[in-house]
């Protein structure tokens, strides 16, 4: 693989299987982080074996993107014997780097895996420059800041360590309540463990109040008589803020959401990848802003309302956190297309669309265009008017040459959304 030019800042995607790992490359991501059947900080997702591993890092590294492996919950003693093995399956699976945040995994990656890379996770809470240089000093490559970091901030701490540590910055995703996600909620309420990649996420939850001699009577907190989200953050999003993030010395941004879609990432992905090569294309890069389109396409992805986390001011200063529960979902993918060929979009279905609907096309890079269903055949030629099936293979009549992984959506109707569940 060829070395990243240092002097452009690293997109790094989320990959939870292997369709969304595909989909982050397709879709301009740099590098990957993604997790094993162990030790990652999401147990949920479907994650990757070692041999599915090997698979995937070979698929990256053939279309130069880095892989990167979360090794970064708090293991308990029972478990430290596990991990000279587990580190030593992962490096041989050729992986960039390892994500931690506990030191004993650090020295025993060290000692167990010494040719690949550590960064210190978001876990880890470095808030300042001497945390940063401790850990540069035992030998980690990156950190991956708090969350609760200003830009002023990171850029002191970029001032005062050195120049090959590198910095990496979340950039765009949900954001946790709790202090670099290190929260007990889901342990006292669920029994599952936050820090240990099984959060239940009850800081999305509806509460109510209840009186002590009044049990079974729940008021609501908060004027809203479905009740109010204490914890609920809004969505970081900083794709606006490109050029305050490099002047700051940011090396990675990051974008959160291993739990999330295919269809997730490969447009978060993109929107970035859009963006980020609009600033370096720039006559004027301090002032550059992307073009409404790229903004437009964060909207078109399951989210909450965005902010800008801590990066320039405290939540509670500019209200921040906010107050409705419930995701944002006005888009969804309806197929994916393999090939066009004589006039005949080839696609597989991922839901229900019907001749006659106007489809959004989107391919990496590229601005989003318009199709509209006006036939529409199933995979042995035959007329059909909608598309019911999932996975089922069909054609679609198309002028247009719509490139192999492109996604087609539609836009959801009021009344579909709700209907919907989130």
């Amino acid at each position: 693989m060829m070395a990243r030019n240092e002097c452009i800042p690293e997109l790094l995607a989320p990959a939870g299987d292997r369709e969304r790992l595909e989909a982050a490359v397709r879709f301009g991501a740099d590098a990957v982080y993604l997790g094993g059947t162990s030790f990652g900080m999401r147990a949920a997702p479907a994650n990757f074996t070692f041999d599915e591993l090997r698979s995937a890092v070979a698929y990256a590294h053939e279309r130069g993107v880095r892989v990167y492996l979360t090794c970064n919950t708090l293991p308990r003693n029972a478990e430290i014997d596990e991990l000279p093995a587990f580190l030593t399956a992962w490096a041989d699976c050729n992986v960039d780097a390892f994500i931690i945040t506990d030191l004993g995994v650090m020295e025993l990656a060290r000692r167990y895996a010494p040719q690949v890379e550590i960064h210190i996770s978001t876990q880890a809470g470095i808030v300042n420059f001497a945390a940063a240089n401790a850990f540069h000093a035992l030998g980690a490559k990156r950190i991956v800041t708090a969350r609760e970091m200003s830009l002023s901030e990171i850029g002191e701490l970029r001032a005062r360590t050195p120049g090959d540590l590198e910095i990496e910055c979340f950039v765009h995703g949900a954001m946790c309540v709790s202090f670099s996600g290190r929260c007990l909620l889901s342990n006292y309420l669920t029994g599952r463990d936050s820090n240990r990649g099984d959060c239940a996420q009850p800081c999305r939850w509806k509460y109510h109040l209840m009186e002590e001699k009044r049990p079974g009577q729940f008021f609501p907190i908060g004027e809203d008589e479905d009740g109010t989200y204490l914890f609920n953050s809004r969505d970081l999003c900083m794709i606006e803020h490109i050029p305050a993030l490099i002047q700051a010395g940011v090396t990675s941004f990051k974008i959160e959401g291993r739990a999330k879609s295919a269809y997730y990432t490969a447009v978060v992905t993109n929107a970035y990848r859009c963006a980020i090569d609009g600033y370096l294309n720039a006559a004027d890069q301090i002032n550059y802003r992307p073009e409404p389109w790229i903004l437009e396409e964060l909207s078109k992805v399951s989210h909450r309302e965005y902010c800008t986390g801590f990066y320039f001011e405290k939540p509670q200063e500019s209200a921040q956190i906010f107050y409705e529960g419930g995701y944002r979902r006005n888009w969804e993918i309806v197929a994916v297309a393999e090939d066009t060929q004589d006039g005949m979009l080839h696609a597989v279905q991922r839901n229900r669309f019907f001749v006659g609907d106007t489809l959004s096309v989107l391919e990496a890079g590229k601005k989003p265009y318009e199709i509209t269903v006006q036939e529409l055949y199933d995979a042995f030629g035959n007329a059909i008017v909608s598309a019911p099936h999932p996975m089922m293979r069909l054609q679609i009549r198309c002028q247009c040459r719509v490139g192999p992984g492109a996604l087609l959506r539609r836009e959801i109707t009021m009344k579909e959304e709700a209907g919907s569940h989130e």
